[in-house]
C-alpha cells in the first residue's frame, strides 16, 4: 500500500472495486482477481482492493464487524491491539478521569478508536505517512474523527502538556524486514523515550512485549500480562496513579460479544458479574473501569517463591500471563499448590478447585520418561489421541506424537516435564472448570 493505491481506493471507482472484491475474497487468489478483471478493474486497483478485502476478513477476529469498514496493512494489523484488550485499557482510561490523551506511535488506531469510544479526546501521532492517512481514514469510518485525529510526525517532538495522558506503543519490528526486535533500547521511540514520560505526564501507558525483562520494567510503573482466551497477546506498563500494584495478570475470555459491545455498554447473556466492591474473582481488586466481560486479575510483587512438593493428584498449568507476570507463586497459594521442579511453571494438588489462571489435569500415571514404556501403557489403556504439553522438556511433540503409533479410542492428555531435574512423563485426563472429574 502506497498513497496513490490508497488514494485510488477512496474513490467511487475504488469503493466498487472494494466491493467486488468482498464478494470474492478468501479463496483462490488467482480466481478473485480473475474475477475483478472481467468486471473491469484495472490490474493495479484489482490488487490492492484483493488486499483490502483479505486484511479486512481476517481482522474480524481482532476489531469485529468495524474491520469491514477500516483501512490496513499487514504489518499494522499483526501489531494491532485486539479490540476486547484496547476496549479495557480505554475504560480504566476514563475511570481514572483521563479525558484527553496522546497516541504516540498510534499505528492503525485501534487502541486510539477504543480510547475514543469511551470518550476520550485523542491526538495521534505516527511516523509513517500511510500509516498516519489509514488511522486517520478508520476513524472516519467508525465515525469518531471528532475525537481522533492524526498528524504525522515524530512522536518524541510531540507536546504533551497539551494532554492529561500518554499512551505509547513503540514500534517491535524492524521497518522493511518484519523481523522483531526483543532489546527495548532498540525500540522506536528509544526506550529511555518512552520510560520519561511518566516523568513529563502522570497517566501513562505503554506497550511493550510479553517477553520484556523483568529487569527492565521501572520501579515505581505496574506492569500487566494480558491473555485472551489462554493467548498471552501483550504487556503494558501504568505510570503514575495508574499503577496500582507491582504486577497483574489478566485473564480475558473473549468472544462476538465482548469485541461488539463498547467500553461501559451493558453486559451481555452470559458475562460473568465483577461481584462485590469490584472484585473480578472473588478476591482479587478490579482496576478501575474495567468492563463486565469475563475478566479476571491475579496481582502480586512478582518476587515471590512457590513452595517445591511432590507430584500430586492434580496439575494445574497456570495461564501464560500468570506465567510471565511472576505470580506462579501467589496461584500456588491459592490452589493449596506446589511445584515439584523449582523451575518449571507447574502446580500440584491434592484437590482440584476452580479457577481462571490455569488449566487442571487430574495425573492417573508417572513415570520416568521412557518410549517403549510410555507406548506400552497407552497401548494397554487403548488410547488413540493425546494432547501434549511441555515445560522443561526438549522433545518435540510432533515427533513423539508419531513415534508412539497410537491406535485406539480413548483420549488421553501427556505433560512432558521434569520433576527434581530427572524427565517425567505424566499422563492425565482433563477436569472441566477445575471441579472434580466427571
Amino acid at each position: 500500500m502506497d498513497l496513490d493505491q490508497f488514494a485510488a481506493l477512496r474513490t467511487a471507482e475504488g469503493s466498487a472495486a472494494l466491493a467486488a472484491a468482498t464478494g470474492v475474497a478468501g479463496g483462490d487468489p488467482l480466481v478473485a482477481a480473475a474475477a475483478l478483471r472481467s468486471r473491469g478493474v484495472p490490474a493495479g486497483l484489482a490488487a490492492a482492493a484483493l488486499t483490502q478485502a483479505e486484511l479486512r476478513r481476517r481482522a474480524v477476529g481482532k476489531f469485529g464487524p468495524e474491520a469491514a469498514g477500516m483501512f490496513l496493512t499487514r504489518p499494522g494489523l499483526e501489531q494491532a491491539t485486539r479490540r476486547v484488550v484496547a476496549d479495557r485499557r480505554a475504560a480504566r482510561l476514563a475511570a481514572a478521569g483521563v479525558r484527553t490523551l496522546a497516541d504516540l506511535g498510534c499505528g492503525l488506531g485501534a487502541d486510539a478508536l477504543a480510547a475514543a469510544r469511551a470518550g476520550i479526546r485523542v491526538y495521534g501521532v505516527e511516523a509513517d505517512p500511510v500509516t498516519a492517512a489509514l488511522a486517520a481514514a478508520n476513524a472516519e469510518a467508525v465515525g469518531l474523527a471528532d475525537r481522533f485525529t492524526v498528524e504525522c510526525g515524530d512522536a518524541t517532538a510531540f507536546d504533551v502538556t497539551r494532554v492529561d495522558a500518554v499512551f505509547c506503543d513503540p514500534a517491535r519490528r524492524r521497518a522493511g524486514t518484519g523481523r522483531r526486535i526483543f532489546d527495548p533500547d532498540a525500540y522506536s521511540p528509544p526506550w529511555d523515550f518512552v520510560t520519561g514520560l511518566a516523568a513529563r505526564v502522570p497517566h501513562t501507558v505503554v506497550k511493550v512485549a510479553p517477553g520484556i525483562d523483568h529487569a527492565r520494567i521501572p520501579a515505581d510503573a505496574e506492569a500487566e500480562w494480558v491473555s485472551v482466551d489462554g493467548d498471552l497477546v501483550e504487556a503494558a506498563l501504568w505510570g503514575g496513579p495508574l499503577a496500582g500494584v507491582p504486577r497483574r495478570a489478566t485473564v480475558l475470555r473473549a468472544g462476538p460479544a465482548d469485541r461488539q459491545r463498547p467500553p461501559g455498554g451493558p453486559p451481555t447473556p452470559g458475562d460473568r458479574p465483577t461481584g462485590p466492591a469490584g472484585a473480578t474473582d472473588g478476591h482479587q481488586p478490579a482496576v478501575p473501569g474495567d468492563l463486565p466481560e469475563r475478566s479476571h486479575q491475579l496481582t502480586g510483587t512478582g518476587d515471590v517463591e512457590a513452595g517445591v512438593g511432590p507430584v500430586r493428584r492434580y496439575l494445574y498449568d497456570p495461564d501464560p500471563a500468570v506465567v510471565r507476570a511472576h505470580l506462579v507463586a501467589e496461584l500456588a497459594d491459592t490452589l493449596d499448590a506446589t511445584l515439584a521442579d523449582p523451575s518449571i511453571a507447574y502446580l500440584y494438588a491434592d484437590a482440584p478447585q476452580p479457577t481462571p489462571f490455569g488449566r487442571c489435569l487430574e495425573i492417573v500415571d508417572v513415570l520416568p520418561f521412557s518410549l517403549k514404556r510410555l507406548r506400552a501403557l497407552l497401548r494397554e489403556r487403548r488410547v488413540g489421541r493425546v494432547e501434549i504439553l511441555k515445560r522443561g522438556s526438549a522433545l518435540s511433540p510432533e515427533q513423539l506424537r508419531r513415534d508412539l503409533r497410537l491406535a485406539g479410542e480413548n483420549p488421553a492428555s501427556l505433560v512432558l516435564t521434569r520433576v527434581a531435574g530427572a524427565p517425567t512423563v505424566l499422563v492425565g485426563r482433563p477436569v472441566a472448570d477445575g471441579g472434580p472429574p466427571g
